[in-house]
Parts: structure tokens; C-alpha cells; sequence
């Protein structure tokens, strides 16, 4: 390997090597590492174009890349794309992009779900799969509904559960606001800082909405007593916790209008039902009765999840145990529901 390489331009071995000796350094998987460089080159690809500008990057890697508030590998990317932008024949008032009733929030659903996937295919996708084409980069771009995949050749291979393939989910029922741009780098730069990669400078959600976002996702969890969305799903109560020791948390519980205007967004777009088939109402969560930590059987398959998390070195080995980590949200729990009395 030469002096002042991209890493892209290295040879399959020198890429080994390079990850090899950054997973010494800093103690992670080099098929993680990996994997994060595809991360950030497909952020740079998104917020480099002129779509970037009414997309917003949320979510837990958007606490982990931007925020440095979590200590754990993301290998997803959330984003969302302005609902004022793709359903701008409904919405009469930008300044208040809800539905005026139970009826049009169905309507202004159903009417992103049928545009969403178009714009992904039609427009997203053709613009990710000619920037792979033009670096001749060994990836393929997959489209699947409203969500695209970049499949990637993986010189590193390690757990199963990590799969050589990035996920970008898109939304599109909200402004994604407030955001603002922020730089993220590879965390191989770190280590190797004389092999380049990848550097991104997305629009990003603030944090105290992501925690919001999270903890009703959370609530709803507890109360329906089961996860929608495939396995990994544990990484929220991990991210909340850690949202806790860097004080994000605490900023986000006194903010009660943002509190409110995600409890809002949920009970307009996310409507659920809890075990006994009521409607969840998402005030309850930030007036007093957020729940935090489910019970039975809900707990135990969110305790296999959180250690299929650990096996797979999706978190630090000396993340905290399960046990401790449910006590400390306990303790939020009552903590949120306190300040909100």
C-alpha cells in the first residue's frame, strides 16, 4: 500500500490489510468498519446531489456518526424526504403540514405511499446506481418499494447477523425539521488517517427529536407487545439509554412543544393498537404515562435481541448488561413521567 491512498483504490489485499489494522486499533470488527465506509459514500452521494436538499438523515446512525451520543455500529440509513415536497397538493399551510382530521391523515398516508416508491425508483435510485457505475465501484444498487439496498462486495466477511448490504429507508410524513448540516467521516480515518475516505456533510434531524421519536416508538412497543420491523430492535432502548448519559435525554424532556409535535406526527401517521385492540394514544407518553419497559414475553424477545446485538459486535464488548440497562430505563422512565406531571 502506498502512501496517500483512496480506499477504494487500494487492491483487494491492501483493503484486508487496511481493515485489519484499523479493527486492531480501535477495537471493532473489520467487516464493521467496512461496512461503515459504504455507509458514508452513500450519504455523500444522497446529500452531494441535488436531491439532498429536502432529504433529512435521522435515526441511530445519525447519533452515532454526527452525534457521537451512542457507542454503537449503525449499518442503517434513515432518512426522510420533506412531506411538503411529495404531497404538495394536499397540504394547503407549509408552515403546518398536518392532516385536519383522522379521514385525511388516511388520505395524505395512502398518497405518500403511492408517490414514495416512484420518487425512490424513478429518481433516488438511477442517481446512486450511475455514482457506483462512475467510480466502478463493486456494489449494485437494489430497489425493494420505498426502500433501496446497496449491495456491496465484502472483502471482509464476519457475523451473519451484519449483512454485506445497506439499507436506506425512506419517510416521508414529516419535514424531518428541525435539522442542519454536519460533517461525518469513516471510522478507518481514525486509525488510518493516511488512506482516504469517504467524507458526508448531510442535513441531520436534531437529537432531542430522535430521542422523541424513539421513546414513543418504544412506548408503543410496550403497549402493543410486539416490534414491527424485523430483528435489531433493541438498538432503541440502547440509544435511549445512551441519549441519557450525554444529556440529550434531559434537553429533549424539557422541550415539551417538541414533545408534543412528535406525539402529534405519531397519532396522525403511526396509529397502533395495544394488546387489547384500543388505540394507543401517544400523549399518554409525553402527559405522565411513557412506558419504557415491557413485560413477558416481549421482554424476553427483546433480551435474545439485544444479545444477538452483542454476539454480532453491532456494540461494544463491554457494553452494559440487559438487566442494568432495563433498571437504567426504568429510572428515565420515571424521570420522564415526573417532569411531565
Amino acid at each position: 500500500m502506498t502512501e496517500s491512498q483512496t480506499y477504494f483504490s487500494l487492491s483487494r489485499e491492501d483493503k484486508i490489510d487496511a481493515l485489519e489494522v484499523a479493527a486492531s486499533k480501535l477495537g471493532r470488527p473489520a467487516d464493521l468498519l467496512e461496512k461503515d465506509i459504504w455507509v458514508v459514500w452513500v450519504l455523500d452521494a444522497l446529500f452531494g446531489s441535488d436531491l439532498g436538499e429536502h432529504l433529512v438523515f435521522k435515526g441511530g446512525t445519525s447519533l452515532s456518526k454526527v452525534y457521537r451520543a451512542i457507542d454503537r455500529f449503525s449499518e442503517d440509513v434513515d432518512l426522510t424526504y420533506d412531506i411538503r415536497q411529495i404531497i404538495p397538493d394536499l397540504i394547503k399551510d407549509p408552515e403546518d403540514p398536518y392532516p385536519p382530521s383522522r379521514s385525511q391523515a388516511q388520505k395524505w398516508t395512502e398518497a405518500v405511499r403511492n408517490r414514495l416508491g416512484e420518487w425512490v425508483g424513478s429518481k433516488v435510485a438511477p442517481m446512486l446506481s450511475d455514482k457506483v457505475k462512475a467510480a466502478a465501484l463493486p456494489a449494485e444498487i437494489r430497489v425493494e418499494g420505498d426502500k433501496i439496498y446497496l449491495d456491496y462486495d465484502a472483502v471482509r466477511s464476519g457475523s451473519g447477523y451484519v449483512r454485506s448490504s445497506v439499507l436506506l429507508e425512506f419517510g416521508a410524513r414529516s419535514t424531518g425539521e428541525p435539522a442542519q448540516r454536519h460533517e461525518v467521516v469513516c471510522d478507518l480515518s481514525g486509525a488510518l488517517p493516511e488512506v482516504f475516505t469517504p467524507v458526508a456533510t448531510p442535513r441531520v434531524m436534531m437529537a432531542e427529536r430522535t430521542f422523541w421519536e424513539k421513546a414513543t416508538a418504544i412506548h408503543a412497543y410496550c403497549l402493543r407487545g410486539e416490534f414491527r420491523g424485523g430483528d435489531r430492535y433493541a438498538r432503541h432502548w440502547y440509544d435511549l439509554d445512551r441519549l441519557q448519559a450525554v444529556g440529550i435525554a434531559a434537553r429533549a424532556l424539557e422541550d415539551k412543544t417538541l414533545a408534543q409535535d412528535v406525539a402529534k406526527h405519531k397519532q396522525h401517521f403511526f396509529r397502533e393498537t395495544d394488546r387489547a385492540g384500543a388505540t394507543i394514544n401517544y400523549a399518554d407518553a409525553i402527559s405522565g404515562s411513557l412506558c419504557l419497559i415491557p413485560e413477558g414475553e416481549a421482554l424476553e424477545a427483546l433480551a435474545q435481541d439485544y444479545r444477538k446485538m452483542q454476539e454480532a459486535g453491532l456494540l461494544q464488548s463491554d457494553a452494559i448488561a440487559f438487566d442494568a440497562l432495563m433498571a437504567r430505563l426504568g429510572d428515565l422512565q420515571v424521570q420522564a413521567n415526573t417532569r411531565s406531571e
